[in-house]
């Protein structure tokens, strides 16, 4: 339940970064989105956050092999994604469509999972030197 719970702040934190930073460049750009885009949104920003709060399943592997297997497992969830959008809305993804959903996935994806490994680093250095001093304690 509580990893249910730190799941659901991360999603929420990301759509709600994502989103801004969406109303940010439609303002630049002078563009409007639509309702089905921004479900889109919400659920790109779902997968990706999924499959980041997975870094421990894969522990085991360096952290750079981690980091391309689970952008690779984003990307295949978003293809089944952009499959179910094409049957639901019956209409046809084109290359250039593909393309363009996976730019749009791509830049963020990376920025946003430097931030969350930055952030998971960070923690484990802390508990690392926590460690330590509780070590040097019991020495003394």
């Amino acid at each position: 339940m509580e990893r249910a719970k730190q799941y659901i702040v991360e999603l929420c934190c990301v759509y709600t970064l994502m989103s801004v930073l969406g109303a940010i460049v439609n303002i630049i750009a002078g563009t409007q989105t639509n309702n089905a885009n921004v479900l889109v949104m919400f659920a790109t920003c779902a997968i990706a956050a999924f499959v980041l709060y997975l870094h421990k399943l894969f522990d085991s592997v360096s952290p750079l092999v981690m980091i391309i297997v689970q952008y690779l497992i984003a990307c295949g969830l978003c293809a089944v994604l952009l499959l179910v959008i094409q049957k639901v809305f019956n209409q046809t993804v084109t290359a250039k469509g593909w393309f363009e959903y996976y730019r749009s996935f791509t830049i963020p994806y990376i920025v946003l999972a430097a931030l969350y490994y930055y952030r998971v680093f960070s923690e484990t250095k802390k508990q690392d030197e926590l460690i330590r001093q509780i070590q040097q304690k019991k020495e003394s």
